[in-house]
């Protein structure tokens, strides 16, 4: 121990080896072993001898603590949280092992489990800022940035709950209403105001449904809306959902219209879901664009000289999609509005497509490629269009799908574009040039 305390660690560890052989004090020995050799970087066999003590004391709280720390040290995040686990188990009130397992958790991409580990060290000490600044973090990461904007969307609520208390109205106050993709729970909590008895509705991310859960209950509504954190497609019927629904209701289309897995979202609730002749709300959703030239897009885009330097090569990695809005709306169109691809979400199925259009154009310029933006037959007579001539800046945002270099084109001319979708994303590129 006093080679230990001069910091001669190596004649320390000979000296705790030796004392450990003759079988003295060991649940005393091997904590300051494994400190020692851990201190000297030999992390294997730190955790090796926090091993042989856990052996003898399985919930050594210290043991707990420096073994999963040496396990962090050494990547093996999985193996740290196993560790401080153990150590909340037994010890649930040491707030130092609370907040090492939700950094494991963080580090093991457990980001859900990080941030209710998080949520709890905060509800335990208040005034742990740094506890408070990881729980926003992760919220950040794990709760997509539109989601408060979208709320903020009047135009859209507006067309949304027009849909929906007409299909209350035909249906009734007893039809069953699913709603998938709950976000806030504003939609069931629409369907309920109009009369809807029965809604149950399911968001997959945890702190997300049970922030609706909490909203729906503050807005008096938890009697009629059940909320389920599972995707729709874990979702039973008896079990989840007391019966097929009579009236869908979905939002989860993206600016870009599928990315959020909307075909087959809306194909598994055809198939096990709702009834056959089920009111869906979106009926069909379309992608609009139009050919633009824009000098600011064309830096978010594309790549030449810098410096002094072609750099050009790095254009290849460029995004093939932008979205676009705010101080990035500065564009010029270059051909009149075009329908690139319909959805029909009412359909049960939905195959891969594309096809190749022509596209008058109005203007000579620089085709940097071509600005899109959503239209949303919600039901019959009520529609919903983020048209950028009048929409420039709300919840969904128009997207600029780029070409793999800016294009010349002359007023006159037609521009080939190939448009349509896999299962996951839109297509829209412009068509190679033949001949």
């Amino acid at each position: 121990m006093a080679f230990h305390a001069s910091g001669d660690l190596d004649r320390a560890e000979q000296c705790y080896v030796e004392v450990l052989n003759h079988g003295y004090r060991i649940a005393d020995i091997l904590p300051l072993l494994a400190g020692v050799v851990g201190a000297k970087g030999k992390y294997e066999a730190a955790i090796a001898y926090w091993n042989e003590l856990l052996q003898i004391r399985p919930d050594h709280p210290v043991a707990l603590l420096e073994k999963g720390a040496l396990h962090l040290k050494v990547g093996e995040a999985a193996e740290a949280v196993d560790c401080f686990e153990a150590a909340t188990l037994g010890f649930p009130d040491n707030m130092l092992a609370l907040n090492n397992l939700a950094v494991a958790l963080t580090q093991a991409n457990r980001q859900h489990d990080a941030l209710e580990t998080f949520r709890t060290l905060v509800r335990h000490q208040p005034t742990n800022l740094l506890a408070r600044h990881q729980v926003r973090r992760l919220t950040s990461r794990i709760v997509p940035f539109w989601h408060i904007p979208m709320l903020n969307d009047t135009r859209r609520n507006d067309a949304f709950e027009a849909a929906i208390v007409k299909a209350i109205a035909e249906r009734g106050p007893d039809a069953s209403v699913l709603d998938i993709g709950t976000g806030s729970g504003l939609l069931s909590m629409m369907a309920a105001r109009a009369g809807a008895k029965h809604v149950v509705t399911c968001e997959v991310v945890p702190v997300i449904a049970a922030t609706a859960k909490e909203i729906v209950e503050q807005n008096g509504f938890s009697d009629r809306i059940v909320v389920v954190n599972k995707s729709s497609s874990e979702l039973v019927i008896g079990e989840d959902i007391d019966r097929r629904a009579d009236i869908l209701v979905s939002e989860i289309l993206s600016s870009d219209l599928l990315a959020e897995d909307v075909l087959t979202t809306f194909e598994d609730a055809h198939k096990r879901l709702i009834n056959e002749d089920a009111l869906v709300i979106p009926r069909r959703a379309m992608a609009v664009g139009c050919l633009v030239q824009s000098e600011i897009l064309n830096k978010y885009a594309f790549v030449d000289e810098v410096s002094g330097f072609d750099v050009s090569g790095f254009a290849s990695l460029a995004p093939n999609k932008l979205p676009v809005h705010g101080t990035m709306t500065e564009w010029k169109r270059l051909s009149h509005d075009v329908d690139l691809q319909v959805i029909d979400l009412t359909g049960t199925i939905h195959g891969e497509d594309y096809r190749v259009i022509d596209i008058p154009v109005v203007s000579d310029g620089t085709a940097a490629g071509m600005v899109q933006w959503l239209k949303i037959d919600l039901a019959e007579g009520i529609e919903f269009e983020n048209h950028p001539d009048d929409y420039p800046d709300g919840g969904w945002l128009q997207i600029l799908h780029p070409f793999i270099t800016p294009v010349p084109v002359k007023e006159g001319s037609t521009f080939r574009v190939i448009v349509g979708h896999d299962r996951s994303s839109l297509i829209v590129m412009a068509a190679p040039v033949t001949g």
